[in-house]
């Protein structure tokens, strides 16, 4: 599986040999910021008959670059798992009428998953909690400056 971004640095001891105690506290904080906004999607989308990985799912398909669909294998990639468990993940959502499987016009060994209408409905209103969430948090959810960026 592949990331997208930038290579770590080989040895980030190296890159940054002095971390101050700011430094230690900055990202703690956003660490602590992080760890909030996932609870409460968590809590969100299990509040609303989901479980976090089928959500990530219907954001991954409608935030799939310049198609209102994917793949199996683009959809494994964007959600950092493996094809075998994206598989087993669509199954589930398709059993509950959030996606659906769909021959390729083009190309008969594509399978395309689409959101339904159903999906698309719960999506928007999980997501619509998800930005009003994220304007609250904005400042604990900035990138930390460093000491000596200041």
């Amino acid at each position: 599986m592949t990331t997208e971004g930038p290579p770590p640095a080989a040895d980030p001891a190296e890159a940054d040999p002095a971390l101050t105690k700011q430094d230690f506290e900055a990202l703690a904080r956003f660490r602590f910021g992080i760890r909030r906004y996932l609870r409460f999607s968590e809590d969100t989308v299990r509040g609303h008959g989901l479980s976090p990985q089928q959500y990530q799912l219907l954001l991954a398909l409608k935030g799939f670059p310049l198609r209102d669909w994917a793949t199996v294998g683009e959809l494994a990639e964007r959600l950092q798992l493996r094809p075998h468990s994206t598989a087993e993940l669509i199954t589930r959502a398709q059993k509950q009428d959030l996606v659906r499987r769909v021959p390729d016009p083009d190309d008969a060994r594509v399978v395309r998953v689409e959101l339904t209408g159903a999906g698309e409905e719960l999506l928007a209103r999980l997501s619509r909690l998800h930005r009003t969430q994220l304007e609250h948090m904005r400042t604990a959810l900035s990138v930390p400056i460093w000491h000596d960026e200041m």
